[in-house]
């Protein structure tokens, strides 16, 4: 099986829809796809800077637009019918659509009501993350609960993102764990934390419009890295994870269980696709980044067939 895979928040750089809107009906898509999550994607995706695409708000539905963009460029170039697909974070809206569980005009909708409500709660308190890139896992997670953190993101490959007050942020880089390097990230707030708790009950109200269906293909959780069978119960997860760890090793640990041949990751590709090369040792390994790449993520498939 060949896993697709949709990155989260921070994969997006300036510009980086520029080479997309060239493909045959990706201009209407983002207009309806802007419609849908009440931010302007074409000039975000094209023309707007970094600092700009940043904010929560414009972030998320950027990245879940790209990604369904792909996706649609991909399927029309092979049969997706046999992959599994995966998302992290926000990226799990994307991979909801890609898996049936509901349109992609509801996971518009749905990702433009989180990226505001987490937006807003982000102003609540200064928070913020950082990744801790190395160390003994046991080890690197003991020096962040010491400083009242969470561990927001399990990315798997000696990757851990800690969450939380900006003080403890502080206090982790200056003890870094052994072996470790603690990297700031540029995002607004402690995503994945309790600190996102008002963000729940405004995605939750939303998504009681959207009637799920169950998967028509594999859909691992971040939850808890299993396989969903109950779409009603996905979008559950969905609403809930706002708040709660991503625990994308335990994904990565389910790939291998699958026994998957491949590994590709939509557009904005990079980030997940590098974890995967680390963790998932002589699986191959496409990062879709522009349309260009199309052509090797259809061969990996056409492989694996």
């Amino acid at each position: 099986m060949i896993v697709i895979a949709c990155p989260g928040q921070g994969s997006q750089t300036p510009g980086f829809l520029s080479d997309w809107l060239s493909l045959d009906g990706a201009e209407d898509f983002l207009s309806r796809a802007s419609e849908r999550s009440q931010v302007d994607l074409v000039t975000h995706g094209t023309i707007s800077d970094a600092d700009t695409i940043r904010d929560t708000q414009i972030a998320q539905p950027l990245i879940v637009a790209a990604s369904l963009l792909a996706w649609r460029a991909l399927s029309a170039r092979v049969s997706l019918e046999s992959v599994g697909v995966a998302g992290h974070s926000v990226g799990e809206f994307a991979a909801a659509a890609a898996a049936g569980v509901f349109s992609d005009e509801d996971a518009l909708a749905l990702v433009g009501v989180r990226g505001r409500a987490m937006a807003e709660a982000a102003t609540r308190e200064p928070t913020g993350m950082s990744a801790v890139v190395g160390g003994v896992e046991e080890q690197v997670l003991e020096a962040i609960a010491a400083q009242s953190l969470t561990a927001a993101n399990r990315n798997g490959a000696s990757q851990i993102v800690a969450a939380g007050a900006l003080p403890g942020l502080a206090a982790l880089a200056e003890a870094a764990p052994r072996g470790a390097r603690v990297i700031p990230l540029q995002v607004a707030g402690a995503f994945h934390t309790g600190y996102m708790g008002s963000a729940v009950p405004v995605l939750a109200e939303a998504a009681t419009a959207v009637q799920p269906t169950n998967p028509a293909r594999t859909l691992w959780s971040n939850a808890d890295g299993g396989v969903v069978t109950s779409g009603a119960a996905f979008v559950d997860s969905l609403v809930a994870q706002i708040a709660r760890p991503v625990r994308w090793d335990l994904c990565l640990e389910g790939f291998q269980a699958a026994g998957i041949t491949g590994f590709i990751e939509l557009a904005p590709a990079g980030a997940l696709s590098g974890i995967a090369r680390r963790a998932l040792k002589g699986v191959p390994n496409v990062a879709v980044k522009t349309p260009d790449d199309l052509a090797a993520a259809v061969e990996l498939i056409r492989s694996a067939a």
